[in-house]
């Protein structure tokens, strides 16, 4: 936030509704879920904008997603050209036309959101929203702690998905495999900027035994081949999950790419109103207790995120949708009675 200010000489920075950048005072104000938010001043100069949530916003339909598995709302798009990206982009016009100066700092962005839910966007979305944002004098800086070191498959970053080049890149987690750690990449200019401004220092940065750790974690990840294991391995758990979506009124969307995948309950596939926070617990804890462990996620945590470690086999996937299968028929058993 500071490096985007520092090198735009502006204040205003945009973030989506449902993002979550993290919890400290100043990335609070980028962060836009309820739970997450306090009730005392901080992160000034951020403003959120819609989601283009092609499942539970207002647009979307069946063509949307970079994904295997698209939402059950149809829609009437024509080939390379999606109605609801455009939408979207003419409420992010709106955002910059009203609630930001006339020139901004910046846009952050998750190529998906994690903490909302698996939340992805309409193709071709980001790379026009970029494009606004640098027309404003902003930076884009994609939030990849989620999504990087080849999670997603198909790409080794997230924003690759969706032919977009940040400015600055946040990382985290996966750079690690479990160590913590983080980092952050842009370029000279930018990085020339923050310096001008901010004798900047860090007690743990560039520490050696973290720096040994991250090239021993990227070693791995190509030796055995995990991105493109999270491709094969990824793309079959999402088709056997979205056959679930099939046979059970309760789990209205399945969506993802690679080995990040969301479940999203429902109280039916008409309304899409989400399942109740205790129903969605029950079923939950009959995961749990039958040996796997998931995430949850979204406004009303109704969404179970599948985030498994890169090296999980087609076996391992096959387990885990019986068990989620068995949870599900379970639960429905139970609201007959």
């Amino acid at each position: 936030m500071l490096m985007a200010r520092a090198h735009s000489n502006n204040i205003d920075i945009i973030s989506f509704r449902g993002a979550y950048h993290g919890c400290s005072p100043y990335t609070l104000g980028l962060t836009n879920v309820g739970i997450y938010k306090m009730e005392l001043p901080g992160g000034t100069g951020c403003q959120p904008t819609m989601c283009p949530d092609v499942f539970r916003g207002p647009w979307g339909g069946s063509h949307c997603r970079d994904s295997p598995v698209q939402t059950i709302r149809k829609c009437s798009c024509a080939p390379n050209c999606c109605q609801a990206k455009d939408q979207y982009i003419e409420q992010f016009k709106d955002t910059l036309s009203t609630s930001v100066a006339k020139s901004i700092a910046g846009f952050f962005a998750e190529p998906i959101q994690g903490v909302n839910g698996v939340v992805q966007y309409p193709k071709g979305f980001l790379k026009e929203a970029s494009e606004l944002v640098r027309a404003r004098g902003g930076v884009c800086i994609a939030d990849e702690v989620q999504t990087g070191f080849g999670r997603l498959g198909s790409h080794f970053w997230g924003f690759q998905t969706h032919d977009v080049l940040p400015d600055i890149v946040t990382m985290a987690k996966g750079i690690g495999n479990g160590f913590p750690m983080a980092a952050v990449i842009t370029t000279p200019e930018i990085a020339k900027s923050l310096a001008k401004c901010l004798q900047h220092f860090n007690t743990f940065g560039g520490n050696p035994m973290a720096c040994a750790i991250g090239s021993a974690v990227l070693e791995v990840i190509k030796e055995e081949n995990l991105q493109e294991s999270s491709q094969e391995v990824g793309t079959y758990m999402l088709l056997k999950f979205a056959k679930l979506r099939d046979e059970f009124e309760i789990v209205g969307d399945v969506r993802g790419k690679g080995l990040m995948i969301g479940i999203e309950m429902v109280q039916d596939k008409i309304s899409c109103r989400p399942l109740p926070r205790e129903e969605v617990n029950q079923i939950h804890e009959d995961c749990k207790h039958m040996g796997l462990l998931v995430g949850r996620g979204s406004i009303f945590s109704q969404t179970f995120r599948i985030a498994p470690s890169m090296c999980i086999t087609k076996p391992e996937v096959d387990f885990a949708v019986e068990v989620f299968r068995s949870a599900l028929t379970q639960h429905m058993e139970r609201r007959a009675k």
